[in-house]
């Protein structure tokens, strides 16, 4: 059994004028989120071997962020193909992951992270958590799942539940939708 956790990055400053989208911070909802999220980490005893994150600047402050709040530091293996992958490209970064790390935490962007939940998770009605995805996987939200395989390698379409999903607007009101 393996488990996948998959942090989306927060809320990004889409007034900051930035060249590039790569390099597009967060804004204080999203640093407010990401903190939230790592406290909420911290008191489920949520714990990783392994970090591999997308180098987008959104990402990096998410995480130093989440940190905050989760109360530790881990090592991020940054994965460029994780900056706005498609789930394909994202299968293709879990299927390499090394066996030795049972629990990982993925960290980067939508469409993909939704995406790679929704083929992992089997779409037969028995997971209304998949169902909740499938409208939404908004910023900062949190799904863990549970693979049935011993082997990385061996992640495919519906191998997991989803043992958890849970959005920033789930612990507090005033990060859901139209919140400033």
């Amino acid at each position: 059994m393996k488990r996948l956790t998959l942090l989306r990055h927060a809320k990004s400053d889409w007034d900051d004028p930035v060249a590039r989208d790569f390099d597009r911070p967060l804004n204080r909802r999203g640093e407010k989120a990401a903190l939230l999220m790592g406290q909420f980490a911290r008191t489920r005893a949520m714990a990783f071997d392994m970090l591999v994150a997308s180098p987008a600047v959104r990402v990096v402050q998410t995480l130093e962020t989440f940190f905050t709040g989760y109360g530790q530091v881990l090592d991020a293996h940054w994965d460029r193909r994780i900056y706005l992958a498609s789930s394909p490209i994202l299968f293709d970064v879990v299927r390499e992951l090394p066996d030795s790390a049972d629990s990982v935490l993925l960290t980067g962007h939508n469409p993909g992270m939704e995406e790679l939940i929704l083929d992992l998770v089997a779409d037969n009605g028995a997971s209304p958590l998949r169902e909740d995805v499938e409208v939404k996987f908004p910023t900062a939200s949190i799904a863990v799942l549970d693979l049935a395989i011993d082997t990385w390698a061996q992640a495919r379409d519906n191998v997991a539940t989803l043992a958890s999903f849970t959005r920033p607007r789930d612990l507090d009101p005033a990060l859901g939708p139209g919140a400033r």
